[in-house]
């Protein structure tokens, strides 16, 4: 692998992640050449990577005045949202009559380390936000993935990287909602924990539409 195509994948790499964590907020205008003196590389690499992200739909580029971070647009919130829904509710129903144990101790430690980044996130610069993103997303990932049928699981995989991105802006925009967020998912482990399939549907329409300011249609 060639020095310039690492920096451009290592470039790539890092924008990417800022977009998805929100320290790259949408609508924010950025330059190759800051973004190169940020990574230390030179601006061809940055170049290759806002092309490849262009490509990908997270940035829009303008010629000589640099690269937009194309915010999420409110239909794609709902869209997604609502795909996550059918999803997770049909995993845990295919869950319904299983012994559910396992998936419940995982569902818990998980609960733990949401509890411990709460904890700090008064002491934190945003970190332990981005962190609280990355459990929020793999804790829904956890009973999805229990359901143990893989079509279910690649196409929610498929919404991974703009679920994160999501719950980065929903975090960010009103970060004391954690407690409250950790509260409905103690809640949603709860009912799968009893078997409760139809209160499970109910509280997660609840938790989605609350988390991301939605109104989901149809649900």
């Amino acid at each position: 692998m060639s020095k310039t195509y690492s920096s451009a994948e290592r470039a790539y790499r890092e924008i990417k992640e800022r977009i998805l964590t929100g320290a790259l907020p949408g609508g924010e205008l950025i330059s190759e050449g800051e973004i190169a003196t940020e990574l230390g590389t030179s601006r061809t690499p940055v170049r290759e990577a806002f092309l490849r992200l262009e490509t990908e739909g997270w940035m829009r580029l303008y010629p000589k005045r640099g690269a937009l971070v194309v915010p999420i647009p409110s239909h794609e919130a709902e869209h997604v949202a609502q795909a996550r829904y059918v999803v997770e509710t049909a995993a845990v129903r295919a869950l319904a009559g299983d012994d559910r144990s396992a998936l419940v101790d995982t569902l818990q430690a998980s609960l733990a380390r949401q509890r411990e980044l709460v904890a700090d996130l008064g002491n934190s610069d945003g970190e332990a936000l981005s962190r609280f993103a990355t459990e929020d997303t793999d804790f829904h990932r956890g009973y999805v993935v229990a359901a143990g049928n893989p079509l279910l699981i690649a196409f929610y995989d498929s919404l991974r990287e703009r679920q994160r991105r999501m719950n980065s802006v929903a975090l960010h925009r009103a970060p004391m909602n954690v407690t409250r967020i950790v509260e409905q998912h103690a809640r949603l482990t709860d009912l799968i924990a009893a078997g409760d399939t139809a209160a499970f549907d109910t509280a997660l329409a609840e938790h989605l539409s609350g988390v991301h300011q939605l109104e989901l249609r149809g649900l």
